[in-house]
C-alpha cells in the first residue's frame, strides 16, 4: 500500500544533478502498475522524460510512452508556455487555439512579449495546466488520470514555482487569471498533492534538501518523501570500515594478496582505495544522519551500473514500489 493513498499530484523536486526526471519517470512507472492510468508532466522544456524513454521530443500533447507492470499505461506531456497560454485563452476567453487570432499572436510574438515583461506568468501558466489534468473528470465521475507526476524545477525554485499566489498578485487582483491562481494553490495545498524531494548522500544535496523541506513547510505546502538516489552498494562491512579507518588493514590485506598470488606492491594503493570508500561511507552516513532528523518517509535507489535506459527505469519502480512510496 501506498505510504500517500491520498495523493494524486506527486510532484518530484531535487538538487541538479540528483536525477529527479529518473526518480520522477520511475515513480510514474511505479504508480501505474497494476492497471492504473498516469501522466508524467515536464515542465523545463528540456525534453528530459524524451530521451528517457528513447522517443523523439514530445510533442504538446498527452502521448502514451510506456506500460507499467501489470498493464497500467504512463503517458507523457512536455509542457510549452506558448501553448499553455492559448489553453488559457481558450478555456476562459473561449479563443481557439487554432484559430486566426491565436496565430495572428505566435506571429507578432505577443506571447513571448507577456511572458518578458511579466516573468511570473509563466509559472502561472506550467501550474495552471498541472491543475487542469490533476482534476479533469473521467468517465463514470472518476478522474481521467489515477495519479499525475510532475518533473517539477529543482530546489531552489521549487517554492515559488508552487506559490502562484505571490505572483499572481503582481499581476491580477481580480479576474480569471486570480480564479485561476486560487484554483490551482486550492490543489496544491490539499491532501491530493505530495511534493517528493530526490537528493544524493552528499552535503551539498542533502542540505538543499532540508532547506527546500524547511521553506515548503512554512508556506504551507504538503511535502511526501525523500528519495536518496543513486546509492552505492556496501562493499566492506561495518567492521571492516572501522578498521580501514583506524589503518589496522594493512598487514591483513598483505597476507590476503600473498595467500592468493597476487604482488603485494599492490598494497598501498588497494589501502588507498580503501580509505576513500571508508571517507566516503562515513559521509554517506552523515547524510543519511541528516535526512533521519526530518522525520520524512525515506527511500533509496541504487546507483544503477550503466546510463538509465527503460530497464533501469522499470528497475527503480520496482524498488520504490518495494518500500511503499507507490
Amino acid at each position: 500500500m501506498s505510504d500517500f493513498p491520498a495523493a494524486r499530484l506527486h510532484v518530484v523536486t531535487g538538487k541538479g544533478g540528483t536525477g529527479k526526471t529518473t526518480v520522477a519517470a520511475a515513480l510514474a512507472l511505479a504508480l501505474a502498475a497494476g492497471g492504473k492510468q498516469v501522466l508524467l508532466m515536464e515542465v523545463e522544456g528540456r525534453q528530459g522524460l524524451a530521451q528517457l524513454f528513447d522517443r523523439p521530443p514530445l510533442p504538446y500533447q498527452e502521448t502514451k510512452v510506456a506500460v507499467a507492470q501489470g498493464g497500467g499505461d504512463v503517458h507523457a506531456l512536455a509542457v510549452d508556455t506558448e501553448q499553455a497560454l492559448l489553453d488559457y485563452l481558450h478555456m476562459f476567453y473561449k479563443l481557439s487555439p487554432t484559430g486566426l487570432p491565436a496565430r495572428a499572436l505566435r506571429k507578432i510574438g505577443a506571447i513571448d512579449f507577456a511572458t518578458t515583461i511579466a516573468p511570473g506568468i509563466k509559472d502561472v501558466l506550467l501550474t495552471g495546466k498541472i491543475k487542469e489534468v490533476t482534476t479533469r473528470a473521467g468517465r463514470r465521475g472518476g478522474r481521467y488520470y489515477d495519479a499525475v507526476v510532475v518533473d517539477a524545477p529543482p530546489t531552489g525554485r521549487i517554492t515559488r514555482f508552487l506559490n502562484i499566489t505571490h505572483e499572481v498578485g503582481n499581476l491580477a487582483k481580480v479576474g480569471p487569471l486570480k480564479a485561476q491562481s486560487d484554483g490551482v494553490m486550492a490543489v496544491f495545498k490539499s491532501v491530493q498533492t505530495v511534493v517528493h524531494l530526490v537528493t544524493l548522500l552528499e552535503e551539498m544535496p542533502v542540505q538543499e534538501t532540508v532547506e527546500a523541506i524547511e521553506e515548503l513547510s512554512r508556506e504551507g505546502f504538503p511535502v511526501g518523501g525523500v528519495i536518496v538516489n543513486m546509492v552505492r552498494s556496501p562493499f566492506l562491512t561495518p567492521e571492516d570500515l572501522a578498521a580501514v579507518e583506524a589503518g589496522a588493514v594493512g598487514d591483513r590485506l598483505t597476507k590476503g594478496l600473498t595467500a592468493v598470488g597476487v604482488d603485494t606492491a599492490l598494497a598501498p594503493a588497494l589501502l588507498s582505495e580503501a580509505g576513500e570508500f571508508a571517507a566516503r561511507a562515513a559521509l554517506e552516513e552523515r547524510g543519511r544522519d541528516a535526512l533521519a532528523h526530518l522525520e520524512r518517509p525515506t527511500y533509496e535507489l541504487p546507483l544503477l551500473p550503466d546510463a538509465v535506459d527503460l530497464g533501469g527505469l522499470y528497475e527503480l519502480a520496482s524498488a520504490l514500489k518495494a518500500q511503499g512510496l507507490a
